[in-house]
């Protein structure tokens, strides 16, 4: 009989009204990969931090060895050899990789720290695992991908025994996930436990032996991995059949130019910085750059946000001169989705309504019709807050609740809202036009199936209502499947925007290692990027 190493019993947890896990129970062996699967807000997240000490359940048991484990106690559970590798950063920005790596894994009374060994072990973790890092780089200055790196590291450092994987591979690039996946699998088979969350259904079947199901708080479904399929998978997170058509069809009608670029540079870290980047930005069209995290897109967002200014180059906006200052750029139509959901996106203390109304309140008088002078309409604010959350589907919480309470998910349909949906008054009706130009970064980043395609979805339709949209994302499936153009950026430097036809998964792979692509259809390797002869041409 194969080994218990971990076993929940009657797992039961409450936030106010909220019930997020309702009476579950979970047991994992030795050496077995156990995939838990939900949509955001599921719970699986809250079953986790229980099972690390951040929680502490109203109600069961956790058994490690056979062993209760105490709860409420992160330490009890490192001590037990529970690793965690959260969806959400828990590092220190103000200090080096090496340094969170060390964190609580040294005695305080120690005289001295062995920081020239441990660095070696970290250098020989991340090399053994294809995640390379930098030891003395400030964790502040990294890209997301980059820190989740760091936070997969801190767990394999420590030589964790039971290993909680919450989306992994969510920032990782399709090579980085392979060998991740490889790497589970052989350690596995060498006896280590492991609890894989992902919405990436087709890794979940490939990792896992085995696969649990929640949904609103409760385990719905418990199955081997092989011979259960994605579709069956994603019916049972949803509860219904998920349509797997495809997303849309390409760009119709290209309007004029809404964003051009010239020769633009930025100042910045090394590897998030621009370099004579140029681009433009068609009203109706989705631009979508691919590139590995770290090379440049953060810079890109935020010049397009106002949030940081070229040092050379030239923009223009609708015709007009660039102004680096967001609250312009919001009265001019510019709406963004960070990558950063909860740090950038969000004010997490804040509740839902002040977040969903809080990029235009400090706009001009005339692109916020939440002000009468100096006074804050309260009333108007909210309503507009409730439409958002009614039309989104924000689940999670009141209007009042602080938006920290939202799963990622809700999180990002509530940030979502706030870009697409126009500023309103207590009436309902829209005070100020539609988003001209959308800057999505990572907009589908952690999200479950579902929210997927509702995110997508919602960029497509902004594009059929005549707004440019700029999408950076790590995802290649997500970039193919909704950019009309395509570019790739490599170490600041972006290649020509190009018709998504003319590209291929290979050529997009090597342009983001940086070997771009030559206009002749041509990549450094030979291989004809002409090669979808079926796929519909998209605009120039």
């Amino acid at each position: 009989m194969t080994e218990t190493v971990l076993e929940l019993r009657g797992i039961t947890k409450r936030f106010g009204p909220l019930l997020a896990n309702d009476g579950i129970s979970l047991q994992l062996a030795r050496g077995e990969v156990l995939a838990l699967l939900g949509e955001n807000g599921a719970g699986k997240s809250t079953l986790m931090s229980i099972l690390f000490g951040h929680y502490v359940a109203d109600a069961g048991e956790i058994f490690v060895h056979g062993r209760p484990l105490p709860p409420g106690q992160p330490r009890a559970a490192l001590a037990a050899g529970i690793g965690m590798v959260h969806q959400h950063f828990t590092l220190a920005d103000n200090l080096s990789v090496l340094d969170n790596v060390l964190l609580g894994t040294e005695p305080l009374w120690q005289p001295f720290s062995r920081r020239a060994a441990a660095r070696q072990r970290l250098l020989d973790v991340a090399q053994r695992f294809g995640l390379p890092v930098q030891p003395d780089a400030r964790v502040g200055s990294l890209s997301v991908g980059e820190r989740q790196r760091v936070e997969i590291l801190k767990a394999l450092y420590r030589g964790a025994r039971i290993l909680i994987l919450d989306e992994p591979t969510a920032v990782l690039t399709p090579q980085e996930s392979e060998a991740l996946l490889q790497t589970l699998t052989q350690m596995a088979a060498q006896g280590l436990s492991i609890l894989f969350i992902s919405h990436k259904l087709a890794e979940v079947l490939r990792v896992a032996q085995r696969v649990a199901v929640l949904r609103h708080g409760r385990l719905v479904a418990e199955a081997p991995a092989a011979g259960t399929t994605q579709e069956q998978l994603a019916q049972w997170m949803v509860g219904q059949a998920v349509a797997a058509a495809p997303l849309r069809q390409p760009a119709k009608r290209l309007g004029a130019p809404c964003c051009i670029i010239e020769n633009v540079s930025t100042s910045g870290h090394l590897r998030e910085r621009l370099h004579a980047v140029s681009l433009t930005l068609h009203a109706g069209e989705i631009v979508a750059v691919a590139g590995v995290s770290g090379n440049g897109q953060t810079a890109l967002a935020e010049l397009l946000s106002g949030l940081r200014a070229p040092v050379a180059g030239r923009l223009t906006l609708l015709g007009r001169p660039w102004r680096a200052r967001p609250a312009w750029l919001v009265a001019q139509g510019v709406a963004r989705i960070p990558e950063d959901r909860q740090g950038v996106g969000l004010v997490g203390e804040l509740p839902l309504w002040e977040n969903a109304v809080s990029e235009r309140l400090r706009s001009p008088w005339f692109a916020s019709p939440w002000w009468r002078g100096r006074w804050l309409r309260r009333a108007a604010a909210r309503a507009h807050a409730r439409r958002i959350v009614e039309t989104f589907d924000v689940r999670g919480g009141g209007l009042d609740s602080p938006a920290r309470a939202l799963s990622g998910g809700n999180m990002q349909k509530l940030i979502l809202g706030r870009a697409l949906l126009p500023p309103a008054g207590a009436d309902g009706r829209a005070a100020a036009p539609p988003p001209r130009l959308i800057v999505a970064h990572q907009p589908t980043w952690g999200l479950d199936i579902g929210a997927v395609r509702f995110v997508q979805q919602q960029l497509v339709a902004a594009r059929d209502a005549g707004a440019a949209v700029l999408l950076i994302s790590d995802d290649l499936d997500e970039v193919i499947a909704l950019g009309d153009r395509i570019a790739v950026l490599h170490a600041g430097a972006l290649c020509p925007a190009r018709p998504a036809h003319a590209w291929t998964r290979a050529s997009i792979g090597l342009a983001m290692a940086g070997s771009v692509a030559g206009e002749d259809g041509v990549d450094s390797d030979g291989e004809n990027t002409h090669s979808h002869p079926s796929r519909p041409a998209t605009a120039p």
